[in-house]
């Protein structure tokens, strides 16, 4: 398959109320891409389960049965999803925070071989913005999920903010959501930029280019 015909999957990241799902939004009109969301995708079905297990359905962070039984479920149905539209031949963008599995190297690899993705360009746009923005725009989106991220802001800050995405096989570019707010062909334009740039410098991460 030539570069001009493999699909590209674009997996968005960053933490609550970063703006993951306007940046999402815009790589898809962009690209033509399947857009997927965690919570949209999974979100109904995980309040359904924790509730079934007796915790509160909009427990996240706080919530033992989501943080060891549930949240891998949803993971796992995203990237199944992902490969069974990739072998369509269609580009897709993934919006998930992935937070827990940034620091594992081999993460995307081994999902990549487990849901039999196709040869495709992988592509991590990580959202960037300061605390202070992030803050703000959580409040004001009140959802019950972020209770504990909102009661426990110090805690949720550090450890958010300090995952590193290390995964081996992407291209990873950074998107600044911060200042004035989103701004669609100004995020567009840094993804482009830095993709350019990247294939300009001859990067060799990407085992799939």
């Amino acid at each position: 398959m030539s570069q001009s015909q493999r699909p590209q999957i674009f997996i968005v990241i960053g933490p609550a109320g970063s703006g993951k799902s306007s940046v999402s939004k815009a790589i898809a009109a962009e690209f033509g891409a399947v857009f997927l969301d965690k919570d949209v995708v999974c979100g109904p079905l995980t309040e359904a389960l924790l509730e079934i297990a007796g915790t509160d359905p909009a427990g996240r962070d706080d919530n033992p049965v989501y943080q060891d039984r549930v949240m891998d479920l949803e993971y796992q149905t995203l990237l199944a999803i992902a490969g069974d539209n990739l072998r369509l031949g269609h580009s897709v963008v993934l919006d998930a925070p992935f937070g827990r599995y940034l620091p594992d190297a081999d993460f995307l690899t081994a999902n990549a071989g487990a849901h039999e993705w196709p040869d495709a360009e992988w592509i991590v746009v990580r959202v960037a913005v300061d605390g202070e923005s992030v803050r703000r725009r959580v409040e004001a989106r009140g959802l019950s999920r972020d209770r504990w991220k909102l009661e426990n802001w110090d805690e949720f800050w550090t450890r958010a903010s300090a995952v590193d995405c290390r995964w081996t096989g992407a291209t990873v570019v950074h998107v600044d959501n911060g200042g004035n707010g989103f701004q669609r062909a100004e995020a567009i334009a840094q993804v482009q930029r830095q993709r350019m740039m990247t294939t300009a410098d001859g990067d060799e991460r990407n085992p799939r280019r």
